[in-house]
């Protein structure tokens, strides 16, 4: 099933920082921001993890909570968090299959070689579990004030 705008998105569980599993229905009744990023601390997904601490209190203020999911595992996740002071949880999809519900594992090209990889894109699901907007193909900086208008605008 392939995502869209105005479209409930399924629900699904898995295993996320904090020693609490992830269940996005756990959610309804707040905005959900889940962004994907390729790995843990590397310097575009270490920004943009900031950049989403950093306006945390205000995401908050809006009604929305936000997640980070990637391919690596709980250790590695728990280490970049409390390195970071990320404020909210990451998401492990080792098995790739949120990455595959939204539709964020695309063929990339590093050093000349082809790979599947996570493209860095964020979706923002409204307080009744349908997807309110997706940015693809995300480019970091900006991106957060970005997504934090569309929050602001959407509780309105």
């Amino acid at each position: 099933m392939t995502l869209s705008v105005g479209q409930p998105v399924e629900d699904f569980s898995a295993e996320a920082t904090g020693d609490t599993p992830f269940r996005l229905g756990d959610y309804r009744g707040k905005q959900v921001v889940i962004y994907f990023y390729p790995k843990d601390s590397t310097p575009g997904c270490t920004t943009e993890g900031g950049d989403f601490r950093d306006r945390i209190g205000e995401f908050e203020a809006a009604n929305t909570v936000v997640f980070g999911v990637s391919r690596d595992g709980l250790k590695s996740h728990e280490n970049f968090k409390a390195k970071q002071g990320f404020p909210f949880e990451l998401i492990s999809d080792r098995d790739e299959a949120v990455c595959r519900q939204f539709d964020v594992i695309k063929l990339k090209k590093m050093y000349g070689k082809e790979h599947l990889g996570v493209e860095r894109s964020t979706f923002l699901i409204d307080a009744d579990g349908k997807l309110a907007r997706e940015w693809r193909g995300v480019k970091v900086p900006g991106h957060v004030d970005e997504v934090l208008e569309a929050a602001r605008e959407l509780n309105g």
